[in-house]
């Protein structure tokens, strides 16, 4: 059986290039972005630095900050801080694939 929804794929596509690519959004991940005890639930794209993602991240003990991830080398700042580095620094690296900086 052929899908109703077959002839709107392409767009479909499209209209998920162009929100990817328009500027520097917020991307609300529901419920969010997880890895381990530490999740994010803000990603927003540097303007100045296209390479660089604002992480607000959290984990399951209540600590909270925001991190800036330089997607080029993985390299997080602050270097240290309440929210385990092992897990947000993996977070971070997923967040710079999904959003295509990788």
């Amino acid at each position: 059986m052929i899908s109703p929804f077959r002839p709107f794929r392409p767009w479909l596509a499209l209209v998920l290039l162009l929100a990817l690519l328009w500027g520097p959004g917020v991307v609300q991940a529901a419920p969010g972005l997880c890895l381990g005890p530490v999740c994010a639930d803000q990603i927003t794209r540097s303007v100045e630095h296209p390479w660089q993602l604002r992480v607000r991240v959290d984990d399951q003990q209540g600590h909270r900050e925001r991190l800036v991830v330089d997607c080029r080398d993985g390299r997080l700042s602050p270097a240290l801080g309440p929210v385990e580095r092992g897990h947000a620094s993996a977070l971070a690296r997923r967040a710079c694939r999904l959003a295509g900086e990788a």
